[in-house]
């Protein structure tokens, strides 16, 4: 069995309007030591499987075909 964690972020560029929100409230809750913010998302996977190469090369796919929209955001996979 292989936990896969894929962290998936905005290009650097793109505009993180959600960020921005989160930055604005960090700000006026007087947290003014923030100075950016991108919210991500964090996706975990269990796999059936003890081959790690098979593995990440099955996430890696998942991502690409599915879990990431590969135009504007990019993606970084652990396997654990």
């Amino acid at each position: 069995m292989i936990k896969a964690i894929v962290n998936i972020s905005l290009k650097a560029g793109v505009l993180d309007s959600q960020g921005k929100a989160v930055h604005h409230a960090l700000e006026s809750l007087h947290f003014n030591a923030v100075k950016d913010v991108r919210v991500g998302k964090q996706i975990v996977l269990q796999l059936d499987c003890d081959d790690k190469k098979k593995a990440l090369a099955d996430v890696t796919k998942m991502c690409e075909d599915l879990l990431a929209n590969t135009v504007i955001e990019d993606y970084d996979i652990e396997l654990v």
